[in-house]
């Protein structure tokens, strides 16, 4: 199969992955609830992945690594540690519903930063329009789920401290690829996903705190430590970690950041740009095809969308995966990102590229939507 979906989750793993996550299922029991060696292993483990994290995403204190089930676990932390019922929070017009739910869920005013879509000076003057005194909370996205669109982060995050506005980060499809560094940005959280461009496993996430930030857990529970208190702990990372730990995925995805920090950030995005250069090339040469293109390649990540007209997305989608070449299509959980875009009606096709996808594969999607157009 061509696999062209790493945009939900990267189906291919470095190789250490697997055997880290195999070993930990034979070898670990649960950190902090003993002294065993078992147990031991187990806690070594996670503060390892800890500090992979904090130093791969410049934070002073690895203990301000939480680890969670996913980046909707740990925007969900975010969003409801930082906002309050009632609140006004300002939003891109590219988020995912990871982000709008749980706003939603808190009756929030939500004022959206719209732009055209792969315009960096509009979506900033909309940020600088929208960042009013009566906004408690600003919260954006660094690159678009469906368009690859790379959000100006560091810009908006500059107004949000001008304006003394906390900043939550989604780096779902940038961590990895794209630096992300909590020191220079100044985040009041960063939530992402540990299956995507960190190659780990499903099932792992990380929320990285910002110093002195207030967190409120999801969930109450045991956590190995003060054990005789009915609260939570009020230190990090226990205060929001009840439960047993998923051992096995974060020794996978310890070994996926390690992964990223050997191979380097900025060739694992270089050769995405490369696949997505090449798809654009090719695709746009088939009549019928629209692309959602950056003109500006420095604007875009390893995704790329597009329509075939005459065509529903999701039969294009269906009728790839019959011919083993593995895309998305519909609205990608993002209905925002496709009201900026204007393809809100009929959603889009989303190609998404990592590390492990090769020219042949964008030869073999060009080649089956060429068959499909005619």
């Amino acid at each position: 199969m061509v696999y062209l979906d790493s945009a939900a989750t990267t189906l291919q793993k470095p190789p250490a992955v697997r055997r880290a996550v195999l070993s930990a299922m034979e070898r670990m029991a649960s950190p902090g609830r003993g002294g065993h060696r078992p147990a031991m292993l187990a806690a070594e483990t996670a503060f390892s992945c800890r500090e992979a994290a904090a130093e791969l995403f410049h934070l002073k204190d690895p203990e301000n690594v939480v680890f969670t089930l996913n980046a909707t676990h740990a925007l969900n932390i975010a969003i409801k540690s930082t906002v309050k019922p009632g609140d006004t929070v300002v939003v891109s017009g590219y988020e995912h519903n990871a982000i709008t739910r749980p706003l939603a869920a808190l009756g929030c005013h939500i004022k959206v930063a719209r732009s055209p879509l792969f315009d960096r000076e509009g979506i900033l003057a909309a940020f600088d329009r929208e960042i009013t005194g009566e906004v408690s909370c600003v919260i954006c996205t660094h690159v678009s789920n469906v368009f690859g669109f790379i959000l100006p982060v560091k810009e908006i995050a500059g107004m949000c401290r001008e304006r003394n506005v906390p900043f939550i980060l989604d780096a779902s499809q940038s961590a990895g690829a794209i630096p992300v560094h909590m020191d220079e940005l100044g985040c009041a959280f960063i939530g992402m996903p540990g299956h995507k461009g960190l190659y780990g496993p499903q099932g792992t996430g990380l929320l990285l705190c910002g110093e002195g930030k207030n967190t409120l857990p999801l969930l109450e529970g045991g956590t190995g430590s003060l054990s005789a208190r009915q609260e939570m702990p009020d230190f990090l990372p226990d205060r929001l970690e009840a439960g047993t730990h998923n051992a096995p995925g974060i020794s996978g995805l310890l070994e996926g950041i390690r992964f990223v920090k050997r191979r380097g950030e900025g060739n694992i995005l270089r050769r995405e740009r490369e696949l997505t250069h090449m798809a654009v090339t090719g695709l746009g040469r088939i009549p019928g095809i629209t692309l959602y293109a950056a003109e500006v390649p420095e604007n875009q990540a390893g995704v790329l969308s597009f329509t075939l007209e005459g065509m529903d997305c999701e039969e294009v989608g269906e009728k790839l995966g019959r011919r083993e070449v593995a895309v998305r299509a519909g609205l990608h959980c993002a209905p925002y990102a496709h009201e900026s875009a204007g393809t809100i009606a009929q959603g889009t096709v989303r190609a998404s590229f990592s590390d492990f996808n090769t020219p042949g594969d964008v030869k073999r999607l060009i080649q089956e939507i060429s068959l499909l157009a005619r």
